[in-house]
């Protein structure tokens, strides 16, 4: 009976992944997207192009842009709590940690610290969406990008949903590039639209 529930839970998540279906997120609610400066969207030649203005407009929901540019995984957790009390999201995507590999900052203290924002988010009832970060390789210097493994791990570790190739994909693309680590106005509207793809794959949107 156990392992049929299982099975009636799961679904397809980003590249293939299985993880617990997502309740949807009503119209209206409140979604916190924390982040660094790929959230609160560097590149992008106003506020209303950042990629989670183009998401409220994409889903009716309330879209909170808690990305600050520069900020690392260590940065956002400290923030975490007092964005949980104040906004009470039913949702939270997070995307952070290209800061922490762009300054070599420790492999284990960056999974740590991320881990750990999806638990707390997790604690105070809100879903999750994880969004796996580029990472910085050789390849990547040449435009072939690839998302860090530790994103995968994490997101089947505490059985989450997670959005694969996002970053990876815009940032791949010269044309969707402000600059080699920040999308255009045009490269947050594609990182959008494979979202909204993944939002609803998982079950966190209707339609």
């Amino acid at each position: 009976m156990a392992s049929l529930a299982a099975a009636a839970l799961a679904s397809l998540v980003g590249c293939g992944r299985k993880a617990p279906r997502a309740q949807a997120v009503p119209p209206g609610a409140t979604v916190l997207a924390l982040g660094d400066s790929l959230t609160s969207g560097v590149g992008a030649p106003a506020a209303e192009a950042a990629y989670p203005a183009v998401l409220e407009r994409a889903t009716g929901w309330k879209v909170v842009n808690a990305g600050v540019s520069g900020h690392t995984s260590a940065d956002a957790l400290e923030r975490l709590p007092s964005l949980l009390q104040k906004h009470q999201p039913a949702l939270v995507i997070v995307s952070i940690g290209g800061n922490d590999f762009l300054r070599r900052q420790s492999a284990a203290a960056t999974r740590a610290n991320v881990r750990q924002i999806c638990a707390e988010a997790q604690a105070s009832g809100a879903q999750v969406l994880l969004v796996a970060v580029p990472e910085p390789t050789l390849m990547a210097a040449v435009g072939r990008l690839s998302d860090h493994a530790m994103y995968a791990e994490i997101a089947s570790e505490l059985q989450i949903a997670l959005h694969s190739g996002g970053w990876t994909g815009v940032l791949a693309q010269e044309r969707l590039r402000a600059d080699q680590i920040h999308a255009n106005a045009a490269g947050y509207a594609e990182f959008v639209h494979g979202l909204v793809r993944t939002l609803r794959d998982v079950g966190l949107l209707a339609g």
